[in-house]
């Protein structure tokens, strides 16, 4: 019996020591990204501008009728 536990003792420490690393893996906060300026997507057209300052004439002319 003390062979069978001699022998799962360094087992047990790599266990404990993955466990460790993984739960530091989890709980770090993110890193900023590796590649260029983040890209937003626009799905609205002219989304960047604000409501003020938009041209409402010219939106539906063709429909205004």
């Amino acid at each position: 019996m003390a062979i069978v536990a001699c022998l799962l003792l360094p087992v047990v420490g790599l266990l404990l020591y993955g466990m460790d690393r993984v739960e530091d893996w989890l709980t770090r906060s993110p890193r900023p990204p590796r590649h260029g300026a983040p890209r937003h997507l626009r799905l609205i057209r002219g989304g960047g501008q604000s409501a003020g300052t938009r041209s409402r004439t010219g939106r539906r002319s063709s429909d205004a009728a």
